[in-house]
């Protein structure tokens, strides 16, 4: 009977966002997708500082180079922009597999450091290729190829895609055996290649999931705007609202990015919208809302409302436990075989 629950609330869901498009208007719509691809991003971030033990200051890289690739190959192809989407995170995938031999060489903070010097790198080089449209950046010419009325209900379905592959694909991941590996590394490396687990190979594996995710959501996000510059596309504030959404409501849990999104953006519409105060003051509502949750919740919110009443949705066992009789069959086996 829970199983038909599950599949009557999914196949409702799955419902409800096909119709959005037609219930709410063009305004709802662009900030929901906002939201849903935040939301991604920050699960991709949380994929690799909450379970890979990898924190990244850097990750607006591939945001930028999603976009661009986008953009790029839209326009050399001279087709409309959602035939080249999946170039996007197969490009990011790919850069970040091959910067991955070199920055994995740094540790904690060094790598922190490093991907941000990376992108900042990147960001210069891309704000100098004049093919690329330089500092003023450049316009999605192909944008005449997609019919102007379903740019933002295709943008909102996309968004809700993305979103809920960045939720159910980390569940899966961190169900599997390479996620078991990747909480053993992310609590000690070195204990976890003791055992058996090879550290390199697990990370190697999350930061390329990550940089894909995030080059995907920033495609996305650029393609309904119909234009990307180096000073958007490569901006730090993406980093740094994937590391609030994150740290608010829980690293290392599936949920707390869910409720640091809905905290991030319902701050931000409370403050400009509601009381029609300057942006200035939406940041600092977002630093006092820091600031108390790491006073009196440092793990996060989410964390605190599980334990205070007992939820748990989409928890991932925590590995390896603390005493062999805590240990369910399954991921004995899965301990032993790794």
């Amino acid at each position: 009977m829970s199983r038909a629950r599950g599949w009557f609330a999914l196949s409702s869901l799955v419902v409800v966002t096909a119709a959005a498009p037609w219930v709410v208007g063009e305004g709802v719509q662009r900030l929901v997708s906002e939201c849903l691809l935040m939301l991604a991003m920050a699960e991709m971030w949380n994929l690799l500082a909450g379970y890979a033990g990898l924190v990244s200051m850097g990750q607006q890289v591939f945001v930028g180079l999603g976009a661009y690739c986008l953009f790029f190959s839209s326009m050399a192809m001279n087709v409309a922009p959602y035939w080249v989407l999946p170039l996007a995170p197969a490009v990011c995938g790919l850069v970040a597999a091959v910067i991955a031999l070199f920055l994995f060489r740094l540790r904690e903070a060094y790598f922190a450091i490093g991907m941000w010097v990376f992108s900042e790198i990147v960001s210069l080089v891309v704000s100098k290729s004049e093919w690329l449209g330089g500092e003023r950046g450049m316009g999605l010419r192909t944008a005449r190829l997609v019919d102007p009325h379903w740019l933002e209900p295709v943008t909102f379905w996309m968004s809700a895609a993305v979103a809920s592959g960045a939720v159910i694909g980390t569940y899966l991941l961190m169900r599997s055996r390479i996620g078991l590996a990747l909480m053993a590394v992310r609590d000690n490396d070195l204990a976890a290649t003791s055992i058996g687990v090879d550290v390199w190979r697990n990370r190697f594996i999350a930061f390329v999931i990550s940089a894909a995710g995030c080059g995907l959501a920033g495609a996305i996000s650029f393609n309904a705007t119909l234009y990307v510059a180096p000073g958007f596309a490569f901006d730090p504030n993406w980093v740094v609202a994937m590391m609030f959404i994150v740290l608010m409501g829980g690293i290392g849990t599936l949920e707390g990015p869910i409720l640091g999104t809905i905290i991030y953006f319902a701050l931000r519409e409370v403050v400009t919208d509601v009381l029609n105060l300057p942006a200035s003051w939406y940041l600092v509502a977002l630093g006092a809302v820091a600031m108390a949750a790491m006073l009196f919740a440092p793990a996060g919110l989410w964390p605190m409302v599980r334990d205070r009443f007992r939820i748990d949705w989409l928890s991932v066992r925590r590995w390896p436990p603390v005493s062999a009789r805590e240990v369910p069959p399954a991921e004995s086996q899965v301990s032993a075989s790794t």
